[in-house]
């Protein structure tokens, strides 16, 4: 999906056209497939003149267009706009040439967020540690392997060996993310638990479900830059 950075203040306008029940409604009909005013109306059992109303609000807003029946050519069909209602709810990251995770250790959390992001986006991922650990834990690598991650080339490294000016720096832990030089200060900070603590497989497979959820959140966001 391709989004779209938009203004402020536009954002702020596709927000307040959601911002009645009724339209919201008709939002949500839309994104299961598109419909006939009179279809919406049916579905929602809301008037004629108040779906007119709604729709053209939406409309204004760029959130929906109208598209004329290629069968009966006077009736219309409404159509959910996906990309202006995506690049309303979250801004995008443009030209990131690469992302590096940076916990504190760099044997655990950044280490399972850079093989994730690998499996999910074009765009290049590496791994740092603020105080890098001899090692990978053992279970991190327990958890990657059992969720389909190749951990066999996994080793730590430190922040300034790795972080370059034009990297996209996520902090998946908080000790990281406070004690991160000027020149790498991350641009994105997750508060992602340490599972070492707690030494258990269910420890790490919570961080591991975590951080999924949030790169899952992400990638859309992200696109491709030239490396450096």
């Amino acid at each position: 999906m391709s989004v779209e950075r938009i203004s402020l203040v536009e954002r702020a306008a596709v927000h307040a056209a959601l911002g009645d029940p009724a339209r919201l409604a008709i939002v949500d009909a839309l994104t299961i497939g598109d419909a006939a005013p009179g279809e919406l109306g049916a579905l929602l059992e809301m008037p004629t003149n108040l779906v007119a109303h709604h729709l053209k609000v939406l409309q204004e807003a760029g959130l929906v267009v109208r598209g004329r029946s290629e069968g009966d050519h006077r009736r219309t069909y409404v159509r959910l706009v996906p990309e202006r209602l995506a690049s309303a709810v979250s801004p995008s990251l443009e030209d990131v040439p690469r992302v590096v995770f940076v916990c504190t250790h760099n044997s655990a959390r950044s280490q399972l967020a850079a093989a994730i992001w690998a499996g999910r986006s074009q765009v290049p991922a590496a791994s740092a540690g603020t105080r890098p650990a001899e090692r990978v834990h053992p279970r991190a690598v327990k958890v990657a392997r059992r969720r389909g991650l190749d951990p066999q080339e996994w080793k730590t490294a430190q922040v300034a060996d790795v972080v370059k000016p034009d990297d996209l720096v996520i902090a998946v832990c908080d000790i990281a993310y406070e004690h991160l030089p000027v020149e790498a200060r991350p641009r994105v900070h997750w508060s992602v638990p340490d599972p070492a603590p707690a030494d258990t497989d269910a420890a790490f497979e919570a961080a591991y479900d975590e951080i999924a959820g949030r790169i899952d959140r992400l990638v859309p966001l992200v696109s491709k830059g030239t490396a450096s």
